[in-house]
């Protein structure tokens, strides 16, 4: 069989146009939109208590819809996810100086909202399959100063909630589901983001659904729920009147959703079903083919729960390949192929390395919050650095709308550079 030369080497690009950019948007959400323009009502929130303390007919409609989906007792809808989690972080009574473990694999401000209520983040290891917070890593992280667990699903699958929610149990913690990319996933036949005593979604522009910004936090906990919804709109200036005694954290912000944001949710909520059966589709047809590739490992799904493939994540063992993954990477980005070779390693942000977050002083860490020296030092957090610095490959399922041929180029393209590893070597 003749060996097609890699573009890297002079030979054909693989892929030769570029994939068609996803949009969820449709006319469902322009008239839905359009009618909220019309009405003139483009929010109602007032930031006192009175009746429209919790917004306008299209955000409670979009709440309550959410809770439906879910099946939680409330939603609360945010102006960015960014939002929900410090509002999350507020809301169960985080204290200065306590300690709140999270994982390095993911968004920057999963950790930065513990940062904002004053509290310092600790950061525990990933599972290498999955790439979400490993429970013998959290336990071994648990120090008197703990408090919280803040847990990423990240690229489309629940972390293993049982397990942490036992782990948070047994030593009296907290646990938050940033559940931001993983909408729509389940974990023993429930939703994703509401196992935990808090979670929540992003409705950020490059989700499976999104308002172009935005956020939808949920719980079960009707206290957590009041919290939320106080600290998302002006909590000091409210909990005098709505009769609320417990005025930790009550520093309440403009965390607030508006009218058309959660009109196009309303029509967004009702095709995340469908959207993710496209990316589940797209993944499996991706697994059949590229399988038997050696050296590279191809998303792992647990039994127990379903994947919804925001990312499409892989990893190259170089032992296997003989090549490293920049060359493997560098080959199928000349291909025509865009893939990431980085994510997150949180904890070595010049923020945590220089523990420097606010003023120039070095607070909260050098100050008498701080009940000990916190490592953040490369080492920490040996799977995640590793996947960081030698592993990781990841295509962006959510970035793009594709066609049963464009993954047939995704998988010519890959497969072409596995054929061709011995040019890469040396």
């Amino acid at each position: 069989m003749t060996i097609e030369k890699l573009a890297l080497h002079g030979g054909p690009k693989t892929v030769n146009r570029p994939f068609r950019r996803y949009n969820s948007i449709g006319t469902e959400e322009v008239h839905a939109a359009k009618e909220v323009i019309e009405s003139g009502v483009l929010s109602q929130f007032l930031g006192v208590w009175h009746e429209d303390f919790y917004g306008g007919p299209k955000v409670r409609e979009f709440e309550r819809n959410c809770a439906d989906y879910f099946g939680v007792k409330h939603a609360i809808t945010v102006n960015s996810w960014t939002s929900g989690l410090v509002a999350a972080v507020g809301a169960i009574g985080i204290e200065p100086g306590d300690e709140v473990i999270v994982t390095p694999w993911t968004m920057s401000a999963t950790a930065t909202a513990i940062l904002h209520w004053n509290a310092i983040p600790v950061f525990a290891d990933i599972d290498p399959e999955t790439f979400n917070l490993d429970p013998a890593s959290v336990e071994a992280n648990i120090t008197p100063y703990t408090r919280a667990i803040i847990v990423a699903d990240i690229f489309g699958q629940s972390a293993d909630m049982d397990e942490l929610m036992t782990i948070a149990a047994r030593h009296g913690l907290k646990v938050i589901s940033d559940t931001a990319q993983s909408p729509g996933a389940l974990y023993r036949d429930k939703y994703a983001g509401t196992l935990a005593h808090v979670g929540g979604y992003s409705l950020n522009y490059h989700k499976h659904i999104h308002t172009g910004e935005g956020g939808v936090l949920v719980t079960d906990d009707d206290e957590l729920a009041e919290r939320l919804q106080l600290i998302r709109n002006h909590a000091e200036v409210v909990v005098e009147d709505k009769g609320v005694s417990n005025l930790s954290n009550m520093l309440g912000y403009n965390f607030r959703l508006g009218e058309i944001e959660c009109a196009i949710g309303i029509e967004q909520l009702k095709k995340l079903g469908r959207f993710v059966q496209s990316r589940q589709a797209t993944a499996d047809r991706l697994n059949e083919g590229l399988a038997g590739l050696p050296g590279l490992k191809l998303p792992v799904v647990r039994p127990d729960r379903t994947h919804v493939y925001y990312v499409y994540p892989m990893t190259v063992d170089a032992s296997e390949t003989g090549v490293s993954r920049e060359r493997i990477h560098a080959a199928l980005q000349a291909e025509g192929l865009s893939l990431s070779n980085r994510y997150q390693n949180i904890h070595l942000l010049p923020c945590y390395q220089q523990k420097m977050a606010y003023g120039t002083k070095g607070f909260p860490w050098n100050s008498e919050i701080c009940h000990r020296d916190v490592d953040y030092r490369k080492g920490i957090c040996p799977v995640a650095e590793k996947m960081q610095d030698e592993a990781y490959l990841g295509f962006g399922m959510c970035v793009y709308d594709l066609d049963g041929e464009d993954v047939d180029l995704i998988i010519t393209a890959i497969r072409k550079v596995w054929q061709n590893l011995d040019s890469l070597k040396g």
